[in-house]
């Protein structure tokens, strides 16, 4: 399996917010930050006692079934551009592609954490370094425990994921990783009964269009950096590690089996509600655009690059649709209850808009912050169209009486 590796010296150990929404992220050093206390190495000992290794599979199947993936990434990159007509996404070959093990995975993201989490828990970290200091490694070994024990659950569900924040901390390339997780798409294609090399390069489609969206996007790292900064800023300092994994998960972009995540519990974590609720409903709405957008992407690709393609979508949404008790409860237990959600409202209002005004025309929501949807937005496509593209809501009748065609 491909492990990340470090490609710069981790003094990038700091972030600080700039002052708008948009704005850059400063990195900086940081004494006793999360980035030293959160051990992605205890963390991936963990997740390697908690979570099942996956199938068994003899070494050279599984060594075959790993060049499939990573071909399959390979070949995405062309298809990804072809449908969505991006500039950015030609050729775009700049991130780390890792066909990981579920321990690899949790470290990759332990990491990705520690960029993520350090404005959240900033305040509370630096109450305990004042008090006592010596109670730091403590409270590091707790962190690694609960963030290793969270991990070790999702490491079974995600498929793939592009990460694009490590980066800032030294690990990884500086196009972000691009992750695939071999056992888990090897357990699901065999479940769903699907054709392996179709459904493999199905999954890397999802994942090779988050790349491209943040390459289109260059300010949208920032942008969810800043709004997790924010929330930082709004909560009250009794912030648990789960509450803060559950903010954090807001910028994340994985294909985790339609497994529900984040929601309303982003609200429930500040001190002033209306503020905090914003900062959730501005997470939501974007996370919906950028997974629905991605599983448009997927589903578009033509007949004869994936042939089955409607026969995986429909068996792997009547899988989701039949999840096993315990695995609902796990995820209702660690708030991760609004993906499917996010999915399924995300791709009606990126289907809607394209089938209304064509890819080239949606493209615009990446140029720049104030063209992202807002939450109700999302559900209402022709509100966004009528703000952004300055269309009326008389592009559905058009398209409806046949003047625009699909």
């Amino acid at each position: 399996m491909s492990r990340p590796r470090k490609h710069a010296r981790r003094e990038t150990v700091g972030i600080s917010p700039a002052a708008t929404s948009g704005g850059n992220y400063t990195v900086h050093m940081s004494e006793n930050s999360i980035q030293d206390l959160l051990n992605p190495e205890a963390v991936t000992k963990i997740v390697g006692t908690l979570a099942p290794a996956g199938p068994r599979i003899a070494p050279d199947k599984m060594r075959q079934a790993v060049e499939s993936i990573r071909a399959a990434a390979e070949v995405s990159v062309d298809h990804v551009h072809r449908i969505t007509g991006l500039e950015a996404a030609h050729n775009l070959r700049d991130s780390q592609v890792l066909v990981t093990d579920r321990s690899t995975w949790a470290k990759a993201n332990a990491q990705a954490f520690s960029v993520m989490l350090e404005p959240v828990l900033r305040a509370p970290l630096e109450k305990i370094r004042q008090k006592n200091p010596a109670a730091l490694s403590i409270t590091g070994y707790g962190i690694a425990t609960e963030v290793g024990s969270i991990l070790a659950y999702l490491s079974t569900r995600v498929l793939g994921q592009y990460e694009p924040y490590a980066a800032l901390a030294g690990y990884g390339a500086a196009g972000g990783r691009l992750m695939l997780v071999a056992p888990n798409i090897l357990a699901v294609e065999k479940e769903l009964n699907v054709e392996p090399e179709d459904f493999r390069l199905w999954v890397c489609l999802h994942e090779q269009t988050h790349r491209v969206q943040f390459a289109a996007a260059p300010w949208l790292r920032d942008y969810f950096l800043n709004k997790i900064a924010q929330l930082g800023d709004s909560v009250s300092t009794g912030l648990s590690i789960k509450d803060a994994l559950v903010a954090s998960k807001g910028a994340r972009t994985d294909e985790a089996d339609n497994e529900p995540q984040i929601g309303e519990q982003l609200a429930a974590l500040a001190k002033t509600p209306a503020r905090a609720k914003q900062i959730a409903s501005e997470i939501t709405a974007v996370m919906s655009l950028l997974e629905g957008h991605a599983n448009v992407i997927m589903d578009a690709v033509d007949a004869e690059i994936v042939p089955t393609v409607k026969t995986i979508r429909r068996r792997f949404n009547r899988r989701s649709e039949t999840q096993k008790l315990v695995t609902r409860l796990i995820s209702r237990l660690l708030g991760l209850h609004r993906k499917a959600a996010q999915y399924r409202d995300g791709q009606k209002f990126v289907q809607h808009i394209v089938d209304a005004v064509g890819m080239e025309r949606f493209n615009t929501v990446w140029e720049r912050p104030e063209n992202l949807p807002t939450e109700r937005e999302i559900h209402n496509p022709d509100a966004w169209m009528k703000r952004v593209l300055d269309e009326g809501s008389e592009v559905t009748d058009m398209v409806k009486h046949g003047e625009i065609t699909e």
